[in-house]
Order: C-alpha cells, then structure tokens, then sequence
C-alpha cells in the first residue's frame, strides 16, 4: 500500500492528517487533558454506523494519516472493526493513542496488529513513575505505559512516544529523551502544551524556554536513532532552519563537523512533505462529530452529520483564514517565516482570544517587527 505521505497535496484541498475523538471516555485523569475526559461514553457520541460513514469521508479527503484519538480508545466496543474497515475496505493508514490503563493487554496489542494498525502511540510524560503519573493523574500509569511499550516491542508493531513539554517535566527531557531510545521507539513526538481543557496557563514553559527545548530538540534528532516531530510549535521549523544554516556555515569554514548522517530510522509512516498546523493539513472532528481545526483549538467549524467532512474542512471560513498566512497579526503578521511557520493558531487563541494574532510562546523577533518596535 502506498504512504500518504508520498501522496502530493494542497493543503487548502485534502489535510495530510485527520484525527478522531473516536471517544471522550477515559479512565485517567491527566492534568492537561484538552478534552476534559470522562469515564463513561457521551450517549451521543457518533455511532458505529456514522464512524463507518465518516471513515468514507475520510478517505475522499486524498487518503490522509488517520488517528484514532480520545479519551480512551480503547473504551469503544467497536474500536478494531473501525479500523479495519478504515484499513482493508478504505485503504487508510491509520495508528491510535489509547491510554495506558489495564486495557492495554497483549491481547489488545496483538488485536491492533491483526487489523493492520501502522503504529501505536503512547504518552510519556516522564523518565520515571514519580514524575510521569504526577503528570497523569494516576498512580501506576507509567508501569502500565512500560508495560504496553513491552507488548509493542515483543509483537514489532512500531512505537510513537508523545510527551507534552510543561514546567512538571523540563528538567526531565533529556533522561526521557534517552528512555524513548532505549525502547526503541520509531519517532518521538512532543506537544508544547496549549491551556485548553484541564492545562492551565501556569502550565507552560516560557518563550525563552521554547527556543532552549527547540535548540536542543534539533540537536538531539541528529544524534538519535528515532525521528523527532513538535506538535503546536510550528516555529520549531524556525529554528531547525536556522541550525541548519549554522552548521552549513561553520561547517564551510571548518570551524565543526558535520554531524553524523546515514542513521537507519524505522519509521513505517511517511513524515509530511511540508508542515503541518491547525486547520492547514489538519482537521479534527469530535467525539459528536464537531470539526475543528486541531483538538486544541476549540473553534467549531461545523459537525459531520450535518455537512461533508470535506465541505467543512475546504470551505469552512474559519479553516480558509487559517490557512491565509496574509491575514496573521502582530509578530507573526510580518515575520519572514510565516509561510514556513505561521504559529501555534491554538496558543494564540486560548491566550489572546484571537486565532489570527502572534503565537506568545515564540521569542523571535522578525526585522521587519523590530522595525514596529522602534
């Protein structure tokens, strides 16, 4: 089967990836939950019948990356029949992120590699117990989680490891960091936090910090055997082309070395030939079935069982503006990495109430801003 990753696409057409709250239901209790999940089903979560019509929907969007989201996952009864229609009747690439809880059996990991699932996705807020089930809510999360990871390793089902970046672990990112190599995990993917749901603004690391844990993130995808991706941080593509001039620069004047090249990454699922950001080669639809542009920016677009999922993400005037650069405010409005970057549309809204104005979270400051400045 062909990646969808090789597949080219506009983004104002067909996103590259589409996630589905296939649930709201969940048996933890994370501090910085976006959904606010609870431990029983919504009743009017969409039903079996329109998932297997939204997953055709999904399929005409140009065939993205689809994730089953939640809460948990793993709390709908009909999880693996989803996922295999989406696979063997659609030809959809699709993983899941469930949530580490006993639910997580071998049986349920050799289920997902029945169905053909390319990848499992688990959380890892933490190097060790204390700091990641802090983080979770739960004690006995982070046993569970290592538990999991084990099952995944055993049946060779690649492993994506998420961990959102807060003030409870930035001291810890480096021995994380480590721990995800030690498991062999494919890619390891890390969310700046957005104060939405249950994370509050005192939750996130500062401007200067993001640039710091950036810096180093690009650093560290040079020296490990696994790939590295930031998720609501769109400047991270900032500061890797920066780096990367840097080093192509003092590599000329043989001032360094270039790092080491030629590592073998397992990564079964194709990356995006071009970033990704809310609502612009991303779209997420609810456990309801409301479209928005990510899970962190609560902005409603519109609802799968009154409009086409692909009416909604190719008209919706909201999605259009996000994928406007033009339309940005403030820093990100004249910086010259807007197209690469665009910021954080989720960090803008959940701190200014404006979707279109600067990230907060990004210390660079653009010529042309400094030029505002003085």
């Amino acid at each position: 089967m062909t990646m969808p990753a090789a597949v080219q696409r506009d983004y104002a057409v067909d996103p590259f990836i589409v996630i589905w709250e296939v649930t709201r239901a969940c048996a933890l209790k994370c501090l910085h939950c976006r959904a606010e999940a609870q431990y029983r089903a919504d009743p009017d979560q969409l039903s079996h019948e329109e998932g297997i019509a939204l997953i055709d929907r999904i399929a005409n969007l140009n065939n993205p990356l689809l994730v089953f989201t939640g809460g948990d996952p793993l709390m709908r009864p009909d999880l693996f029949e989803l996922a295999r229609y989406a696979i063997e009747e659609k030809g959809l690439s699709v993983s899941m992120t469930p949530s580490a809880t006993p639910r997580v059996t071998r049986a349920a990991v050799e289920k997902a590699k029945e169905v053909g699932l390319s990848r499992w996705a688990f959380s890892l807020d933490g190097s060790c117990a204390e700091i990641h089930d802090h983080f979770r809510g739960t004690a006995g999360s982070f046993d569970t989680t290592m538990r999991g990871i084990g099952y995944l390793k055993e049946l060779g089902i690649p492993i994506q490891v998420n961990t959102t970046v807060s003030r409870y672990n930035l001291h810890d990112l480096e021995r994380i960091a480590e721990t995800v190599k030690e498991m062999g995990a494919v890619l390891w993917s890390l969310f700046f936090l957005i104060p939405t749901g249950r994370a509050d603004r005192k939750d996130m690391i500062t401007p200067e910090e993001h640039e710091e844990v950036m810096r180093w993130l690009f650093e560290t995808g040079q020296r490990m055997p696994y790939g590295v991706k930031a998720t609501e941080a769109p400047h991270y593509r900032r500061v890797a082309v920066q780096l990367a001039g840097e080093r192509a620069k003092s590599a000329a004047s043989g001032s360094v070395s270039q790092p080491r090249t030629g590592i073998k990454r397992a990564d079964v699922l194709g990356r995006a030939p071009k970033g990704v950001n809310d609502g612009d080669g991303f779209v997420f639809i609810g456990h309801t079935g409301d479209v928005y542009p990510s899970g962190f920016l609560p902005v409603k677009c519109g609802n799968v069982r009154e409009e086409a999922l692909e009416s909604i993400y190719r008209d919706s005037p909201i999605m259009r503006s996000l994928r406007d650069k033009s339309l940005l405010k403030g820093k990100c409005g004249v910086c010259e990495f807007k197209n690469l970057c665009g910021g954080s549309r989720a960090r803008a809204y959940a701190v200014t109430g404006d979707l279109l104005e600067s990230d907060p979270s990004c210390a660079y400051i653009p010529p042309a801003w400094k030029g505002e400045l003085s």
